[in-house]
């Protein structure tokens, strides 16, 4: 699998969809949900807010966020691929006192209005843009004045102790669980969109060209993953 290439990310999300929740819990001991629920903390979102969740897959962070907005306010979630939106609106039928709407569109496409967005939390979907810095710039496009955002994902470990561990976690972990599943595949890719995946001061350096104001990077999980905190 070609890491990046807009297909192929879309092809490999439609075909995860039904294991992804499953395996994410696994991969990560369920601290997947801790970090997540660690990228509102510099959103805060209040009621009656519109935020969005870019690279929403089936719907963790979005419905995080919907519970915040309550009551009058909105989130939508925008995903690439198709199926995992499906997922979504079938979680979404079991709380419907969430308002929540869901968008199928390129992460640096979105179609949505200039200075629209009250905030943005993008999880585990900026390395999987061919473009970074054009997914940096579609969210900075779409956040009104002084609104925040949060990018949560991997950590690049290009030397040292974490290199290692990072590169046994994949290699000897993830890889063989997504096997047992049927996608050893799908996650083998996981490794190589490292290698080209900006680290977190180069996220910083990007963020501050596309015109964020504030572009500060945290390291989380003995740095093997990692927070671009914004603010446009």
């Amino acid at each position: 699998m070609k890491p990046g290439d807009p297909q192929t990310v879309r092809v490999m999300f439609e075909e995860i969809a039904s294991s992804y929740d499953t395996l994410n819990d696994l991969l990560s001991l369920r601290l997947h949900r801790v970090w997540k629920r660690q990228t509102l903390s510099w959103i805060k979102p209040q009621p009656g807010q519109c935020l969005l969740d870019l690279c929403c897959g089936t719907g963790d962070v979005s419905f995080l966020l919907a519970e915040q907005v309550r009551p009058n306010g909105t989130v939508l979630g925008v995903d690439t691929a198709i199926l995992p939106l499906q997922t979504a609106e079938l979680r979404a039928a079991t709380q419907p006192w969430l308002c929540v709407r869901w968008r199928q569109a390129d992460a640096i496409m979105t179609r949505l209005t200039k200075s629209s967005i009250d905030g943005a939390i993008m999880a585990y979907g900026l390395r999987n843009i061919l473009d970074p810095m054009g997914g940096l710039w579609e969210i900075h496009r779409v956040l009104k004045p002084n609104g925040r955002a949060t990018i949560l994902d991997f950590n690049p470990q290009p030397t040292g102790l974490g290199a290692y561990f990072q590169q046994f976690y994949l290699r000897q972990l993830v890889v063989p669980i997504a096997d047992y599943f049927g996608l050893k595949q799908h996650y083998n890719y996981v490794e190589g969109s490292l290698d080209r995946f900006p680290t977190g001061q180069e996220q910083e350096e990007l963020a501050y060209k596309v015109g964020f104001r504030i572009a500060r990077y945290i390291p989380l999980a003995g740095g093997q993953m990692g927070l671009l905190r914004l603010e446009a």
